[in-house]
């Protein structure tokens, strides 16, 4: 594979597992060197980056810590010599019905889910300079709610969509874009098999998404041929909202 990202500088939240360890791989791939955060798994994170031959560095930080991420991204920038790629992928989902939702459990979806976005990308700007790249992982429930118990998740992945459009009015002009990408039912450690069950029929290709093509649409977007998509939510879902 060519490695069209060769020279680039990327840091990427949240990425030990799943979706965020497809993208860490994806852009070491595609010829980036990477520093990626993990909070929780510390043994996945050292192996994913012994994998990758150490041209990936894990940081532990919990990004619904503003002072840890920050920490992470100033470390990231001092080691990479700058940033050119912020992926803020870091994110969890917490279900329930809105009426009896627990305080604690909104707060830290809105911590984590949206503060983290904001301080992350406020961050890795004072280290990253034209053509700098920002991919936002929000999720198709900010356009399509099909089960219930999910509103306060869909209110968390909205909100990113918004301050995606907000950040390629503020950035175009540095020459940085800034773009959602989407993810629909995708497979992973979290679904069980009673879940995809009931979603599968809900997938016009009959099958659920899988992380390593979240990671390749991400990874385009951080070309330079993708220069002109700016502010854009793209949706990978498999056909699910069509």
């Amino acid at each position: 594979m060519t490695q069209v990202l060769s020279g680039r500088k990327a840091f990427v939240t949240g990425g030990s597992r799943g979706i965020g360890a497809a993208i860490v791989r994806r852009l070491v791939a595609d010829g980036a060197r990477v520093v990626f955060t993990y909070s929780s798994s510390p043994d996945r994170a050292q192996a994913l980056a012994a994998e990758l031959d150490d041209r990936a560095l894990a940081l532990r930080a919990d990004s619904g810590d503003p002072k840890q991420l920050r920490a992470a991204v100033d470390e990231a920038a001092a080691s990479l010599g700058g940033l050119d790629i912020l992926v803020n992928n870091a994110g969890i989902l917490k279900s329930g019905d809105v009426a009896s939702f627990p305080q604690e459990d909104f707060d830290r979806m809105i911590d984590v889910n949206v503060r983290a976005v904001f301080v992350g990308v406020q961050a890795a700007l004072a280290h990253m300079g034209e053509g700098g790249r920002i991919v936002n992982i929000g999720s198709v429930t900010a356009d399509l709610v099909r089960f219930p118990a999910s509103s306060v998740y869909a209110l968390t992945k909205g909100a990113i969509a918004s301050f995606t459009r907000g950040l390629a009015r503020d950035l175009g002009p540095r020459g940085i874009t800034a773009n959602n990408v989407q993810p629909g039912p995708t497979e992973t450690e979290i679904i069980s098999a009673e879940a995809y069950a009931a979603i599968r029929p809900l997938l016009a290709v009959g099958r659920l998404g899988q992380d390593k093509e979240i990671a390749a649409l991400v990874a385009w977007l951080c070309r330079e041929e993708a220069a002109f998509v700016n502010g854009a939510s793209i949706t990978a879902d498999g056909g699910y909202s069509a």
